[in-house]
């Protein structure tokens, strides 16, 4: 590691002189300093007159530098220590310091300024600190609006001097000085031709191909010219290959987080590494423990995106470190830790308690972005969870304004989906129907037509918008420029008419012309309706036979004049005798059994889904006695005897009328 010295020369120091490694470097004036920034650094920045400085390197025992994306400077492997010392003396040297301080120390301040007067306070100073200071300071002056520089860093002396000796000769840097250095100009705009940097990559081009950068240096320089080239540059391929030779088990978990995200760069190779990444997955069982939220969720987000199905038992170790840092999340973090549990189709009830608390504590104050991510999740895997629905609906309505079209049909949709009205349902869709009324043209039309139908399946039902929606101008819209209109919108269509038939006599508006009508709404892929659960349906069938006499007297999978298919139907005369299901006259009355097995409900729970509820309210509004066959009263049966005498009470009791 080389040591830099910064110190301010009082008197009329003309030149910077380098000793010890670099001694055999020539003296030049400051003004030349001042140049080769200003040429190089930034083209936008102007001459001005500089204060000497004096920078020294010398060589000392590297220990490796790592930042998480810019965060949390410090040797990695080592803990950050709380003590502070006393820095304000006129000189420092490197040797009184622990290092650990100066990461500590460095991490604490807030503006760039204070790292530039600290840095300058010291007299040697490490060319991995060096590489930190410059690191902070771009972190800190990184702004969405600007990538550069502003002009008074670029014209303070000691940064100047930083720039100067790191672009000079880079062969007397450490490894982990070399790539930080080039690490932190990958957070701002660089001009591509700056002596600075290509200095530095071609200093790290030459060790590269002596095989001579360690682990750590060969994940940041990977990821640093992944920014600055792209996931084209051929140079990482070599990286790849020389990381590949290594041994994993001598990674850090954090070179082991960024070598995902550097494959991560270019998933169209996953093939190409998936041997390699098979045993990265393995060997990272045993890092997930030390992990940090930030790189749980970059380790989550890498695996999503190389398609890494076949790691359920890291993904599943990961879940379970995920619930204890639920609170120290991130917006964004958070976000990319339910995409990922979507994605992957993970979910435990532990980490859906700890979510709850989570959103029920900081909802109000949680990224839109999240709060549409955690209802979708919920959405996804049927998770019926009422302080969450509770905490979001309560959100939508004290801050609406913040969310998008797309995020208020998401955080919408799962309402009617788990079949859930919020103690301030009237509230809550008072205010959407407000905001559609104000915004109707800016809902994508497919997105509509999902949040309206998702309102209908709870009864909350759009009939201000249905003139609308039925309307040929709007499905005009639904269809865009298909050929013809999908499935699913068309049964949404469908299942929406027939509400404002059964449901809303009131509307009087235009009626969905029967082109856009669907004949059945249990279809694959677009089914408004969970197919029977087959097992389930055998059990019955063979005590509905006991009870019955014979297979004739019911009917399967029956498919109705109104889109629906009903598991069972069986068919009463007047006195209520079972007639055969062949028989179609002197039908008095038909019973529709609805075999629900678990997929018709709410994940572990006994709470019908949205449109099994709808199903079933719809039926009965059609003339159907309906008999609920639920898969937990089966399943509490032990003898055949049994669930003929269950049956014979659910089809047969003294309301029913039949025989």
């Amino acid at each position: 590691m080389a040591l830099i010295t910064l110190r301010r020369n009082l008197c009329h120091l003309s030149d910077f002189r380098i000793h010890g490694a670099l001694a055999g470097l020539k003296t030049q004036r400051v003004n030349c300093v001042h140049k080769t920034v200003k040429e190089h650094l930034c083209p936008w920045f102007w001459s001005l007159q500089l204060e000497p400085v004096r920078v020294r390197f010398h060589h000392a025992h590297s220990k490796k530098f790592h930042s998480e994306n810019g965060n949390d400077l410090h040797p990695v492997g080592e803990p950050v220590s709380s003590e502070v010392h006393a820095w304000d003396r006129s000189e420092h040297s490197v040797t009184n310091v622990d290092e650990q301080i100066f990461y500590r120390r460095l991490n604490s301040f807030t503006s760039s300024k204070e790292v530039l007067h600290f840095i300058s306070t010291l007299q040697t100073l490490p060319d991995t600190m060096a590489a930190g200071a410059l690191h902070r300071i771009c972190e800190m002056e990184k702004k969405d609006d600007d990538q550069r520089l502003p002009k008074e860093i670029l014209e303070n002396s000691a940064f100047q001097a930083l720039c100067n000796q790191f672009a000079q000769d880079p062969s007397n840097l450490s490894n982990t000085g070399l790539v930080t250095a080039l690490q932190a100009l990958t957070l701002l705009y660089v001009d591509p031709q700056s002596r600075l940097l290509l200095n530095l990559l071609a200093e790290c081009q030459h060790r590269l191909e002596r095989g001579s950068l360690d682990i750590h240096s060969l994940c940041i320089l990977g990821e640093s010219l992944i920014k600055l080239q792209g996931p084209g540059c051929s140079t990482l391929d070599l990286i790849i290959y020389q990381l590949q030779g290594e041994n994993l088990e001598e990674f850090t978990p954090e070179d082991i987080v960024t070598l995902y995200r550097i494959l991560q760069a270019c998933p169209e190779k996953v093939d190409q590494h998936q041997t390699f990444l098979n045993k990265m997955n393995n060997c990272s069982l045993s890092v997930v423990s030390n992990l940090s939220p930030k790189l749980l969720s970059q380790m989550l987000t890498a695996l999503v995106v190389l398609d890494q199905t076949q790691a359920l038992p890291l993904v599943i170790k990961l879940g379970k470190y995920v619930v204890r840092h639920i609170p120290h999340f991130t917006s964004e973090e958070l976000r990319e830790v339910l995409e990922a549990f979507i994605y992957f189709g993970h979910n435990d009830r532990f980490f859906t308690k700890a979510l709850e608390q989570h959103v029920a504590s900081l909802c109000l104050t949680l990224d839109p972005e999240v709060v549409s991510k955690v209802m979708e999740y919920c959405s996804r895997k049927l998770i019926f969870s009422k302080p969450i629905l509770d905490a979001v609906a309560e959100t939508f309505v004290c801050q609406s304004e913040k969310f998008s079209p797309n995020q208020t049909a998401e955080l919408i949709e799962p309402f009617g989906k788990l079949n859930y009205l919020p103690p301030n349902a009237s509230a809550l869709f008072r205010k959407l129907e407000n905001i559609l009324l104000t915004r109707f043209n800016y809902f994508p039309p497919k997105t509509l037509l999902k949040l309206l139908h998702s309102c209908s399946l709870i009864e909350c039902h759009p009939v201000n918008f249905m003139a609308r929606i039925f309307s040929p101008y709007f499905l005009q819209q639904v269809q865009g420029e298909e050929s013809y209109l999908d499935r699913l919108s068309l049964a949404q269509l469908t299942q929406l008419f027939l509400t404002a038939i059964l449901e809303c006599p009131f509307y009087k508006g235009p009626k969905l012309l029967p082109k856009y009508q669907v004949k059945s709404f249990l279809t694959p892929c677009s089914s408004l309706e969970t197919p029977m659960d087959f097992q389930l349906y055998k059990s019955v069938m063979i005590g509905l036979i006991d009870l019955l006499g014979a297979r004739l007297y019911f009917a399967s999978k029956v498919l109705t004049p109104y889109c629906y298919t009903i598991d069972v139907e069986i068919k009463l005369d007047e006195d209520g005798f079972v007639l055969p299901f062949t028989v179609d006259e002197d039908i008095h009355k038909r019973v529709a059994l609805c075999i629900d097995g678990p997929k018709r409900f709410c994940l572990n729970s006994k709470h019908l889904l949205g449109k099994e509820a709808t199903k079933q309210r719809h039926l009965y509004l059609l003339g159907y006695q309906v008999v609920q066959i639920p898969y937990y009263e089966i399943e509490m049966l032990k003898s055949r005897l049994e669930l003929v005498e269950y049956l014979q009470r659910k089809l047969f009791s003294q309301n029913s009328g039949g025989h």
